[in-house]
């Protein structure tokens, strides 16, 4: 199985109540491929960078067989560049800086070596970016993840609408979700949001897990308490890479697997917080991720005698 992950590879400054960041490795491409790349391998990547990007970066992507054939380095301008500070709730952060450079001439190729990957990952972009990644593929690929944000769903809702229609699952926040559907129910705006395209919505809250819901049904999972939190950007790009590439190991999208998958993204997820940047990511092994993933059964799972 392959997977292919288009989204930005980047440089990040983070402050948290815990510590505070210069400039390190970021961007949701980057997250994804990293999580997923514990599950299967090839990742084909498709991003911009900018001459400053690092070489050893590119390197240690390379030797976790993340693929770079469809990242454009462009030799005269910088990285994409954002910087933020997290409030005492790590829920709540605000950008300081968002510089788009090499981001702002970002026209993705799909490589024609690229050509029959199985799974998708579409990051958080302009959605006519997401829209001509698909319609590059010759064959559609087996699954379609999607990311978006409260930006385009202000700013480019009828676009957006449009790859809703051409995905098969949507990953947004609670707050998106409403925002999308105009209901306040999480159970209402599923329902009307999955009218829209997607056969699956998954619903991100932060410390209070995540949502899965198809037709009828509907799975919830808790997020790991942890004693450290140090920085949750990129959170929500390790969770999805850790769901697709556990759905791409299996080579299983049904609703049942996608639950497992959804408890295997939030354990990466844990992972991405205990340190900044992808610094945890590069650390973890596939013991440390089956142990992870056990913490989080024994947290849901419960014998219970019926009077």
């Amino acid at each position: 199985m392959s997977i292919t992950v288009v989204g930005t590879m980047a440089f990040d400054a983070i402050e948290t109540p815990f510590g505070k960041t210069d400039k390190i490795i970021g961007g949701s491409a980057t997250y994804a491929a990293y999580a997923a790349s514990n599950f299967v391998q090839p990742i084909q990547q498709i991003s911009i960078v900018g001459f400053d990007f690092p070489q050893e970066e590119l390197e240690t992507m390379h030797s976790r067989d993340i693929l770079t054939e469809g990242v454009v380095i462009i030799p005269d301008k910088k990285s994409f560049f954002w910087s933020g500070k997290y409030h005492l709730d790590m829920n709540t952060r605000d950008t300081l800086v968002t510089d788009l450079n090499v981001l702002a001439d970002f026209n993705p190729v799909v490589p024609e070596s690229y050509q029959g990957s199985e799974f998708l990952m579409l990051g958080n972009l302009v959605p006519a970016i997401q829209k001509k990644v698909i319609q590059q593929f010759k064959q559609r690929p087996k699954l379609i993840i999607m990311d978006t944000m409260n930006f385009w769903i202000e700013t480019a809702f009828e676009d957006l609408k449009q790859v809703f229609s051409m995905v098969d699952v949507l990953l947004v926040n609670d707050s998106e979700a409403r925002e999308i559907s105009g209901e306040f129910s999480l159970v209402k705006a599923a329902k009307k949001i999955l009218t829209m395209g997607p056969k699956f919505l998954i619903v991100k809250k932060g410390e209070h897990g995540a949502l899965l819901f198809h037709e009828n049904n509907v799975f919830f999972a808790p997020a790991l308490p942890l004693e450290d939190v140090f920085d949750p950007t990129g959170a929500g790009d390790t969770f999805a890479g850790g769901f697709i590439g556990h759905l791409a190991k299996t080579n299983n999208i049904s609703f049942e697997n996608m639950k497992t998958a959804i408890i295997v993204g939030s354990a990466m997820a844990s992972f991405c917080v205990e340190k900044f940047g992808t610094e945890r990511l590069k650390e973890i092994s596939t013991k440390d991720i089956n142990t992870r993933v056990s913490e989080f059964v024994q947290l849901v799972n419960f014998d219970i005698a019926l009077v």
